[in-house]
């Protein structure tokens, strides 16, 4: 099996323990891959007729494009994701998804994703499930904006990443590789860049995490878990 199909199958399995037929289905959705560069829209806000996208490899972001030109990030897609499901669904996307490091996605059409779900409704039931996480994700995001600080937001934020990387097989419970810079991240945070660096340095000296390198290392979990109103999402029994 292909290392983003064994990212995409660690995740289901966390629902839905899977059958050899589900991890074949999984393997020959990902078995045409095609590289992505650094900023390559793969779904345009406004679209229609578009593909799903099944991130095997890379990060990715969703985002909305405001009329000032400013950009509000809502989402990191990391290996195992699928990109753009609901608005392929819904036939129209109402936000923009690009990549944000060099990826690696393969496409899946509408009708082939309702013909999978036709004939393997438990991949289905896993797949609803990991969308259910995805949309939980997105109203905590909401929360962060709307009602923590900076701090507590910042704090929230890198505990979800590292809850989603560990998943997948790509954290351990205190250190996890990142990309993303703080202007990337003052997108996401509804923050500016030099506050993002500001909130990132009072992290370090209360010994609670620090973003070096491209490498997120936290010092204290159940102290940065306080300060960012974090509760682990518990995984239900599989089925």
């Amino acid at each position: 099996m292909q290392v983003g199909a064994d990212r995409l199958a660690a995740k289901l399995n966390s629902f839905v323990q899977l059958t050899e037929q589900e991890l074949d289905c999984l393997t020959r959705l990902q078995s045409r891959p095609s590289s992505v560069k650094v900023g390559h829209a793969l779904v345009q806000e406004g679209q229609t007729g578009h593909k799903a996208f099944i991130l095997q490899a890379g990060w990715a972001c969703s985002f909305k494009i405001m009329r000032d030109g400013s950009r509000q990030i809502i989402g990191f897609p990391i290996p195992g994701d699928c990109i753009g499901l609901r608005s392929v669904l819904l036939r129209t996307s109402d936000h923009s998804f690009a990549a944000l490091t060099e990826a690696t996605v393969s496409g899946v059409d509408a009708s082939r994703m309702m013909a999978i779900f036709t004939e393997f409704p438990r991949l289905a039931a896993a797949i609803l499930w990991a969308a259910s996480r995805e949309e939980a994700m997105v109203v905590e995001h909401l929360v962060n904006i709307g009602r923590r600080n900076a701090l507590e937001r910042t704090a929230n934020f890198f505990l979800e990443l590292g809850e989603r990387l560990r998943l997948v097989g790509m954290a351990s419970d205190t250190a996890y590789a990142c990309p993303l810079n703080q202007y990337v991240l003052a997108d996401a945070l509804g923050l500016s860049a030099i506050h993002v660096n500001r909130v990132l340095r009072q992290l370090r000296e209360r010994g609670l995490m620090t973003l070096k390198g491209g490498q997120v290392v936290i010092h204290d979990v159940a102290a940065l878990e306080r300060l960012g109103g974090f509760e682990q999402q518990d995984h239900m029994d599989r089925v």
